[in-house]
């Protein structure tokens, strides 16, 4: 099946608010048949809680600095930096610098119908137990914290 060329302008299109971040979605699974590509944007401390989910995911830092832990690998990534996260990887980031960027990618389909569900149904502060039942429905194990 042949697909049409996408042309996003991200200044055209709302962004979600997820956990704090601003989400863009630049193209989704729809469009491209195969990824989704978003946008993230956030000021420092911000990120989600330790996770996993079915679909590969890859980070590029445009700007600022954010703290990755993937599996057991921990390390700040500045501007230029690339991170790869396998699926089924718990892993977790926080923004490192004022405020910073983020191109993300993901395989296949969930994350923006995900990121869409969260920002629709549970608002810029969730409850927990909301934001939780989004993210079940969406295949995402938050990792259960030790202690």
């Amino acid at each position: 099946m042949k697909r049409k060329v996408i042309i996003t302008n991200g200044a055209q299109i709302t962004p979600l608010d997820v956990f704090g971040e601003k989400i863009t979605i630049l193209a989704n699974h729809n469009q491209t048949g195969s990824y989704e590509v978003y946008v993230h944007d956030a000021p420092e401390g911000v990120g989600p809680p330790a996770h996993s989910h079915p679909w590969d995911e890859a980070f590029y830092v445009v700007n600022g600095a954010v703290d990755f832990v993937c599996g057991d690998v921990a390390k700040t990534v500045e501007a230029g930096g690339f991170v790869h996260v396998p699926a089924g990887t718990i892993h977790t980031f926080r923004y490192a610098s004022p405020t910073a960027r983020v191109l993300g990618v993901t395989s296949g389909n969930g994350a923006a119908a995900m990121f869409t569900a969260l920002d629709h149904e549970c608002g810029v502060t969730p409850a927990i137990d909301k934001a939780l039942a989004v993210l079940k429905r969406h295949d995402v194990e938050v990792a259960v914290q030790p202690g």
